[in-house]
Parts: structure tokens; sequence; C-alpha cells
């Protein structure tokens, strides 16, 4: 068909009318229609595009067959070069060791440790001096009768700083082992930690921690302590006092110069021990999760796999650190950004002058708790101290969360140039990526913060005893109320708990863990070990979880009613219910508490023999009714618990920071008992919701 015919089917104008055509038009037309056009142009080349996903969000995870009887309904990521597991990344990076030696030779000498002082600029060490330090640390630690192997622990007692990395960089030259050891712990832990790993030498970052150490020594509860180093510097006192009971204090510096003393590097192997990391319980001593060198490869290879259309490798990447480098979670994202040569800058050590920090690093990468989002949120909304201010930011929020929703993250829409370039602004301005992990998040502010930083947020689930996360958020699914699929280095299953009525036909259970990223045992603790770790490998974290539809995990339910504040802190409720049970007016009480909160709410029946007479010595009278109601009789309680609390040791997130007075008993009959008198905690927890709620509306 010819073309003129086209054009009058199509009822436009022949070409050689065009010209006629646009000639006919006023300048001030052609000048509209050729904005018009410029306009449609830049939005067709420049419009927002949605991040692709590395798999079928609708199909996260898929079922595998892996051949043994206890092996029933596991599943794996579909993200991955075959249904293998996920050992390492990189062929070149396959021990700590390695990875670091990655980033030094590929950036090319570039920066890597950054500190700063009070309103100073960050000063940077470069890859060399870093790995020249440990070296010489390490060689230094060689000529005070430490051993190049995998049975010499080390001790690092320090806030997170250069030299922290340093000191297990010089462990890791020497196939040593690192034991991390933090104040929160406290000296008990402390001691215990010591005394069982048999630690000689403990690196220190401040002279008060020496002293700590030292007086442990004196009273003869640790004779094996014969070497402290100390990272700042301490007066001649602190010497001597460690000469009088058989211990050396020396400085870092000094141990780190280099004499006529050099020993050359002793590399681990991957199955090779790389850290201890003794894990806070809420009864009894700590535990020392015993994890390789391929134990961390494995799980932040995990992590790079998922993130692939991200390109988390690049060494522009800055991450700001100041979670404890005690745990695990720090360091394996820490691990990702040495291994490609990026750069990591330490906050001065005081949590309020963070996002001045912030400011003068300006990190891409943000790994966070969800205490401090929900910090975040609160003080965003505080600010929107109007209705009007309220109503703008929260439609705002709404306009970006759409675009969230359809997968596109970005901070340069007329919203982020209104109302949330501040907010980016308080964070450095940079940040790409936030990883949030050791806690539930709230799907509330995780949405929001979302569309407010403009940045990709993730969310992990896991724990030390299998190095750190073992499910991860899929690039793509910004969706809140579950932590994501499995990590490719791991399967997940769930096994039937019978005791708590979750069924695995149901898609419900207690999740269980397998794979190169799980931990090797309890360090001397073969009974602990046996508990966690099956005879398949499994790993049963004590979490209840529910896959759903697209292949994801909720937790839903803590298997031993131990769970974790907002702020990662384990809680074992029945432990603190044990002890408020001897309160003189208190006949039961149960102690309530949410991982999306920073606190622990209390319901408390009071002895209707008992409680009258407590209460009139107090000036409250009136029938047992009345005397529930009374608000003064409710303070009067609470503070006889605390009380109580403090007596026995509990610490301050231990103890409930609101109650409410219940008159009748809880039974076999209502359902809040089970037949042995035992309280059915999730009917509690249901039965109690709405008082529940008003503690924590009240308590805010």
């Amino acid at each position: 068909m010819q073309t003129q015919e086209i054009l009058r089917l199509l009822r436009l104008p022949e070409l050689g009318d065009l010209g006629q055509f646009f000639r006919s038009l006023s300048a001030t037309t052609l000048v509209s229609v050729g904005a018009l056009a410029a306009i449609l142009a830049y939005w067709f080349t420049h419009r927002p595009k949605a991040l692709q996903p590395p798999c079928n969000l609708l199909m996260q995870s898929e079922e595998v067959e892996l051949g043994l009887r206890t092996d029933g309904g596991a599943r794996r990521s579909v993200i991955g070069d075959g249904p293998q597991l996920l050992t390492h990344y990189y062929d070149d990076a396959r021990t700590m060791y390695q990875v670091f030696r990655r980033g030094l030779s590929i950036s090319g000498n570039g920066p890597c440790l950054g500190f700063r002082k009070p309103k100073q600029p960050y000063q940077w060490l470069s890859y060399q001096e870093v790995a020249d330090r440990a070296e010489f640390l390490g060689s230094g630690l060689l000529q005070h009768n430490c051993k190049p192997s995998t049975d010499q622990f080390i001790g690092v007692f320090a806030q997170n700083r250069p030299e922290w990395i340093i000191a297990e960089l010089a462990c890791y030259t020497y196939s040593m082992v690192v034991v991390p050891l933090y104040d929160t712990l406290g000296p008990g832990a402390i001691l215990y930690i010591i005394r069982t790993a048999d630690i000689s030498t403990v690196v220190v970052d401040k002279p008060q921690k020496a002293v700590l150490l030292l007086e442990h020594v004196e009273r003869k509860e640790t004779p094996g302590l014969k070497l402290i180093i100390v990272m700042e510097p301490f007066e001649e006192a602190l010497r001597d006092r460690g000469q009088e009971c058989g211990v050396v204090i020396k400085s870092m510096q000094a141990v780190e110069v280099r004499l006529c003393f050099w020993a050359a590097s002793w590399p681990p192997k991957p199955s090779d021990l790389s850290i201890v990391c003794f894990t806070s319980g809420t009864t009894g001593n700590p535990k020392g999760a015993m994890l390789t060198h391929g134990n961390v490869v494995a799980d932040f290879s995990g992590f790079l796999k998922v993130t692939e259309v991200n390109k988390v490798d690049s060494q522009d990447d800055v991450l700001i650190s100041f979670l404890p480098l005690a745990h695990m979670f720090e360091r394996v994202i820490q691990s990702v950004v040495y291994c490609h040569g990026g750069r990591v800058g330490f906050f001065q050590g005081d949590i309020r002058l963070l996002s001045d920090d912030m400011k003068a690093l300006r990190p891409t990468i943000f790994p966070v708790v969800p205490r401090l989002l929900n910090r975040m949120y609160d003080k965003i909304f505080s600010q929107a101290d109007t209705p009007l201010k309220r109503w703008l930011l929260e439609f705002a929020a709404k306009r970006k969360q759409a675009e969230v929703r359809s997968g596109i993250i970005r901070n340069d829409s007329i919203w982020d140039e209104l109302f949330f370039n501040k907010i980016q602004a308080s964070l450095g301005g940079c940040v790409r990526m936030i990883v949030t992990g050791a806690a539930p998040a709230s799907p509330t502010v995780l949405g929001f913060l979302r569309a407010a930083l403009g940045c990709q947020v993730y969310e992990g689930y896991g724990q030390t005893e299998c190095t750190a996360g073992c499910t991860f958020t899929t690039p793509g699914d910004w969706t809140s109320g579950h932590v994501g699929a499995p990590l490719p280095c791991n399967h997940i299953k769930l096994i039937d708990v019978e005791e708590l009525n979750y069924w695995t036909c149901k898609g419900e259970g207690e999740i269980c863990v397998r794979g190169p990223n799980v931990f090797k045992g309890y360090l001397k603790d073969p009974n602990r070990t046996k508990e966690a770790l099956d005879s398949d490998g499994w790993l049963h974290t004590g979490d209840i979880g529910k896959w759903l539809p697209a292949g994801t995990l909720k937790i839903i339910d803590r298997k031993k009613h131990i769970f974790k504040l907002a702020q990662g802190e384990y809680v074992a409720p029945e432990k603190i219910e044990n002890i408020y049970i001897r309160s003189e007016p208190v006949a039961q009480v149960y102690v309530h508490g949410d991982s999306l909160k920073a606190f622990l709410v209390g319901i408390v029946v009071p002895d209707p023999e008992v409680m009258p007479i407590w209460a009139q010595k107090r000036g409250i009278e009136g029938s047992y009714a009345e005397i529930c109601a009374n608000k003064e009789l409710k303070k009067a309680i609470l503070e006889d618990m605390v009380k109580l609390g403090k007596q026995s040791g509990l610490h301050s997130f231990e103890q409930v920071k609101a109650i409410h007075i219940h008159s009748d008993m809880f039974s076999v009959q209502n359902g809040l008992l089970t037949p042995t008198l035992k309280a059915k905690r999730p009917e509690l927890r249901e039965y109690f919701k709405k008082q529940i709620e008003e503690l924590y509306s009240i308590s805010m």
C-alpha cells in the first residue's frame, strides 16, 4: 500500500502537506509544541525505573528433596546457580584473611578504616597500613608466647574502632581465634569466658578495662591471663600493678613495633575456627558459638548473591560502624565492604553523636537495629507538631509508598524536595542501602522509611549459630511483615511443635537451618550443642515460623518463650514471673514482651486474702473489687515488684514498666492454665490483648 493511501486512511496529512501544516502555525504555538515535545522526551528518558528483581517475587523459595527422612519440607532460595548451597562468592576469598587481602588488592591501597575526633573530618588508614599493622601486631603476639594455631584464643575487649579490626586481622594472619568480650555481658560472664576459652591474652581499648581484668587475676580467678594489650595511653602504675600479679601490661603500639623479630604470615583454611562468639543467655552462663572462616564467608556470600542486582561490590561504598563488633550481624556486613575494597568509618563512641558522624562520613551502607529505626520514625513525626503538618507528611509518604509498591526506590521526586531531603541529609545524604536485623521490624516503620529515605531497606533473620542471617529480603520485594526467603547458603525447614499446636501441615513450626553457615557447636559445652544441633546437622532455632504463599518466612512465636525486645535483648518471661510472684500481694502474674517494643508490661492478679490487709497498711481501703481498681494501689504493687526485681539482679530491660490489675484468677476452667497449672501464654496474650495495647499506648 502507498504511503499516501496509509496517511489518508489514518486521516493524517500527507508528507508533502506536513511542512505546510507547520508553516501555518504561529511562533508561539510552535514554541509551545517544542517545549511539550522536550518535556515528553525528557520524561521518557528520565522516568523512574523499577528495580528488576532477581527472581519471580511470587515464588522466592522452593521445596527440595534432600534424601534423608528428617529433611522433609526443606526449602531453598530460587536465587543461585543450581541446587548446591553457596559456600563462597569469590574463589580468592574463602577465608577472612583472604577476604581482606582481596580488598587490599583491588582497592589500589585506598582508604580502609576511618575515625574522627569531635568536630573534625574523618582520618583514614589505608588498606596497606592496616595489613602492615596487623602483621606487626600478630608477630608481636608470637613474640609474647602466642602460637600461630587455631588453639590460640585472643580476647578483644573494646568498643568499635580501627584497632579492633587490626587486632582481629592480626589473629587471622596467624590462624589464631578471636573471642570478643563486651560490657553488657557483665563481669561474671567475662570471667566465665576467659576461663572457658583459656584466654591468656586480651586486647582492651581503655585502661579501666585492664583494671577490671587485673582484679580477677588478683582474686586468683583467672590465673591463665598473662598479657593485656591496651590501645589507649595508660599510667605506669597500671604496669606495676600487673607486674605484681604476674600479668604483662603493654601498649598496642609497643607490641606492634617491628624490631628484629618478624614472622611470615600463617594463613588459616576455610575449615579452621575464626571466632568464638559468646551469646548472652537469659539463664545460666553464656554460650560460645564456634564459627569457622567458611561459616562467615558462606553467610556474607549468600547476602552478596541475593543483592547482585544492587552491585554491592563497589570500592566507593562506605559503611558507618556503630553496632557492636562483638555481634556477628555487624561483622558480616563489614566483611562485604572489605572484600570489595570499600571503606568503614567508625562512630565516635557516643550514640548521641551518630547523626553528626554520618553527616561527616556520608555512608552509603547503614546497618541498623529496629530500635533505631523506631526512634527515627518517632522523631520525624514528633517534628510534625500540628495536624496540618502531620497530614502533609502522611500524604507525601503515601504518594512515595505507591512508587515503592511498584518497585521504584528513589530520592529525587517532588515529595523528596518538599519533605524528605532534610531527613535524608541527617544520614549524610548518600545512603543507598539500610540493612536491619537482630529483632523484628515494624511493617509501618519499614514502609514509611523506605519511602522517606529513598533507599533500599532490607530485613534479615538469623542468629549467631548460623553466623548472622539465614533469610533475607529479596530485592524488589518491598512488602513488610516477613523476613524474606532463605539465603542461597542454607536450607530452612519447619518441624511440628506439638505443645504449642504448630503443625507443618499448616505451614507452621519451629525453624531449622542447615548449610555451610551453621556453626560447629558451643565451646566445651556438648550438652547445649546437642540441644541446638541434631545428628543430621540441622540447627534448631527455637523460633516459630510460617511459610507465606510467596515462599517467604514470617516469625510468629518463640518455642521456649524467650524473645527479643526491639533493642535486641533476650528476655525469659518465666524467670521474671518467678521473681515477681514473691511480691506479697501478688497471686499470679503474666509478663508480656513484644519484639516491636522496647520494654515489658505485666498482668497482675492480686491475692484476694492478702491484698486487702497489705493495702490497708498503705491507707487504701475498700472491697476487693474497689481496691483492684485503685490507681495508688497499682502504683504500690508495681514499685514492690520492681524492688524485688532489683534485689534479684534483673536488668532494667527485664523489669516491667506498666501493669494491669486483673481481679479474676487464671484457671484451667477459663482456659488460661494447663491441667498441670502452667500458664498458656498464647491464650493469655490473646485474652489480655486490649489491656496490653493500652499499657503500651499509655507508657510510650
